[in-house]
């Protein structure tokens, strides 16, 4: 049986805190999916405006988690006061009946090649089989996205299979995904 929290936790691991997202997010939000990677990879319209970005945090996000559907996060680096908001991660896909889950993610520009992406999705993973007690999660990642393919594989997430013009751009053309996945029995912990 998979567990559901009340409400987002806050999770903390070294320099990454795992937050639930708050209005004064809304900004940070908005001027990171300026950056293009974003939309190119994500299900981020490529015209992201600030209404985006208020309609995630107050209307999206609440509505999802109280259905059950999703569990969103603020990622933030940094600690002792330092804190920097470095993106979002979520599960989404949340399929109860079925223990399982998919992770999505993006980072903002100036937190890649930190280990930032990396450590966020290996704290959620953990989270998601230590606490949540599901028994697959599965992560969509467009096959030209060499970095989100890195981390999965660094975090323990094995390579399935491709999934053929499985998605479509914002841009139009369809597009192949790598489906990566994580079983409980494979999870070897932070």
């Amino acid at each position: 049986m998979i567990w559901w929290p009340t409400h987002t936790p806050t999770l903390s691991h070294g320099l990454i805190t795992l937050r639930p997202l708050v209005e004064s997010d809304i900004t940070n939000i908005f001027s990171s999916c300026q950056d293009p990677l974003i939309p190119r990879f994500t299900r981020v319209p490529r015209d992201y405006t600030l209404a985006h970005a208020e309609f995630f945090v107050r209307e999206k996000v609440p509505h999802s988690f109280a259905q059950k559907t999703e569990l969103a996060f603020a990622i933030d680096y940094g600690n002792g006061g330092d804190e920097v908001f470095a993106g979002v991660i979520s599960f989404h896909s949340v399929n109860l009946a079925d223990h399982g889950a998919e992770l999505g993610y993006w980072i903002n520009a100036s937190m890649r090649s930190k280990g930032v992406g990396a450590s966020a999705a290996r704290q959620l993973t953990g989270f998601g089989f230590e606490s949540m007690g599901f028994e697959r999660i599965e992560a969509r990642v467009d096959v030209e996205n060499e970095h989100s393919k890195r981390l999965l594989l660094s975090v323990g997430y094995t390579l399935e299979g491709i999934l053929r013009k499985v998605s479509c751009r914002a841009d139009g053309p369809q597009v192949d995904m790598a489906l990566y996945s994580i079983i409980r029995s494979d999870w070897q912990g932070i």
